[in-house]
């Protein structure tokens, strides 16, 4: 799994379960433009800046990604 020393845990999404969730952290270490991390099930990680994940989250909030949600 991808090493989450010194994140700052903000979000695991399920949480259901034990296997290894995605979750939404804060690297206070990383540089402003990666300073956002998500990582996955699978050891991936995504890194992006505060504002891209702001526009992330109004999109969501605006209901542009909720065609890819499934039951």
């Amino acid at each position: 799994m991808t090493d989450l020393t010194g994140l700052q845990e903000v979000a695991t999404f399920c949480g259901k379960c034990d296997c290894g969730c995605p979750q939404l952290f804060i690297d206070p270490a990383a540089p402003e433009d990666k300073r956002i991390v998500i990582t996955d099930d699978f050891g991936q990680r995504v890194q992006m800046s505060a504002d891209q994940f702001s526009s992330l989250v109004e999109e969501a909030k605006e209901g542009k990604l909720d065609a890819l949600a499934v039951a």
